[in-house]
């Protein structure tokens, strides 16, 4: 059994912390699902409440960042709080952004990236000062062929000691060469999940990621959502339509379409309260256990490159 697996995670979705952690993030309809205060207090609060609601629904796979703001730190708090009842809990987080939004909407940089073996140390101490031992897996954030990070031996011997020590090793994948990203990341070796996006827009990365589950990684995907764009907040006319037709939340068929494929171990829900968990979790639901993306479908995908440059002029919200 991999490290992270269907069996491991307790369920086929995983709750991502990215939306919940700080308050500027690029998701479409932010305004309506996060309202207007976001001040610490009320997101930390929110976030237990989340939590809580994940873990009453049978998730046991939680996703945090360094540059999710505060994402790790309410993540731990929610930890302690609750004690041995949440022991099962496999937690995942990442490095290799740092937050610099400052808990201000209007900062025009909200984090930023660096892949070097200086900032995998810092970040991985920063890390356990909040997550201690419950930290089970630590991903590279959004590597790419062009930041070198692949090739970074003195970094790869870094990645194998902290691997020795019992954390699992993985990285998550960006852009429109995610699929040459995951293959060279199977060539290194070192790592035992990738993250990478896949969604009814954007399936460039199927055939590689298919290609990492054969070769023993856990595949988790993320922004199956696409950012929004496959919710209720976006227009693509095609899910609304077949989402209506069915009797679902547009979400809830976007994120079935993940769980069903069959290199798919963990899909994240980036929900910000139990409400819109509760709707991502009908993708679950026994009666629509076989929905897979048909023929009324197939339309919503996007060229990689179009998808990609889209996904970059998003605001922060």
């Amino acid at each position: 059994m991999t490290v992270l697996s269907r069996a491991t995670a307790g369920s086929a979705v995983g709750l991502g912390l990215a939306a919940i952690g700080r308050p500027a993030y690029i998701n479409l309809g932010r305004d309506h699902d996060l309202g207007q205060d976001r001040s610490r207090h009320t997101l930390e609060r929110r976030a237990h409440a989340l939590l809580d609601a994940a873990w009453q629904a049978g998730i046991r796979y939680f996703d945090a960042a360094r540059s999710y703001g505060l994402a790790e730190a309410f993540l731990a708090s929610w930890l302690a709080s609750r004690g041995r009842a949440v022991d099962e809990a496999v937690i995942g987080s990442k490095w290799g952004y740092t937050y610099t939004g400052e808990w201000r909407m209007t900062e025009p940089l909200q984090e930023r990236k660096d892949l070097s073996p200086a900032t995998f140390r810092r970040q991985l101490t920063e890390t356990r000062e909040l997550l201690g031992d419950r930290l089970v897996l630590y991903q590279i954030h959004s590597a790419t062929l062009e930041s070198g990070v692949l090739d970074d031996h003195a970094l790869h011997d870094e990645l194998a000691r902290l691997k020795q020590s019992g954390v699992a090793i993985g990285v998550t994948v960006t852009g429109p060469g995610q699929a040459a990203t995951i293959d060279r990341a199977v060539e290194v070796g070192i790592f035992d999940v990738v993250q990478a996006t896949w969604n009814l827009l954007e399936r460039s990365a199927a055939p590689a990621l298919q290609r990492a589950h054969d070769a023993g990684l856990g595949v988790i995907v993320k922004e199956a959502l696409a950012n929004g764009r496959l919710t209720s907040h976006g227009c693509e006319n095609a899910l609304l339509d077949y989402a209506s037709a069915h009797n679902l939340p547009p979400d809830a068929v976007a994120i079935a379409a993940a769980v069903e494929q069959p290199w798919c171990d963990v899909v994240l829900s980036g929900a910000v309260d139990p409400a819109m968990l509760a709707s991502n979790l009908q993708a679950l639901d026994d009666a629509h256990a076989d929905l897979r993306p048909a023929d009324e479908l197939l339309q919503l995908r996007a060229d990689p490159q179009d998808y990609w440059q889209r996904r970059s002029e998003l605001p922060w919200r």
